[in-house]
């Protein structure tokens, strides 16, 4: 076993049905809190299926990504995160209110960055994440749950069909 790899009673779960109740709890917390974004933007990859859900959530149409990479596998960042290309289109959030997602705020530093950036750009920022890891350097404004554990997530905890079908562990 990889020794960056959390062994199965490290992990934290997320199901399909955890994934719509959280989502539409984060969704019900932001409205009760007043605020109402003009825009939704998910931290790419992770934060793409739980922005789509909050938007919808709370019914707003206008959504976007920042393309962020910072894990390149279980338990293996880089250095610092980094911005990839296509950019968003960060002259049209001046003075939007702006609700940015992800999955997790582990280390925080990707939502630290993505926070900074919309800000930076006049926007109005609020954050949300399914996850909060206690260490966080930044925590959103509005999370669903707490955990230290490595979170196995529904929609990446396979890995890449051509790992499963070569029969290689998921972030090989």
């Amino acid at each position: 076993m990889d020794e960056g790899m959390p062994v199965a009673a490290e992990r934290e779960t997320l199901t399909w049905d955890d994934f719509g109740a959280a989502t539409r709890e984060l969704a019900r917390a932001i409205v009760a809190d007043g605020f109402a974004p003009d825009i939704v933007v998910a931290i790419a990859r992770g934060g793409l299926l739980p922005a789509g859900a909050v938007a919808y959530g709370l019914g707003v149409k206008s959504c976007g990504a920042l393309n962020v990479e910072f894990y390149t596998g279980i338990g293996t960042v880089l250095d610092a995160p980094e911005i990839l290309p296509p950019d968003l289109d960060l002259g049209a959030l001046d003075g939007k209110r702006v609700l940015l997602v992800d999955d997790v705020a582990d280390s925080g530093r990707t939502l630290a960055l993505a926070v900074q950036l919309l800000r930076d750009a006049g926007a109005d920022v609020r954050s949300v994440c399914i996850y909060t890891k206690p260490g966080s350097i930044a925590m959103p404004d509005y999370s669903w749950r707490e955990t230290d554990r490595w979170i196995d997530f529904p929609w990446s905890f396979q890995g890449t069909v051509v790992q499963e079908d070569a029969g290689l562990p998921a972030g090989a």
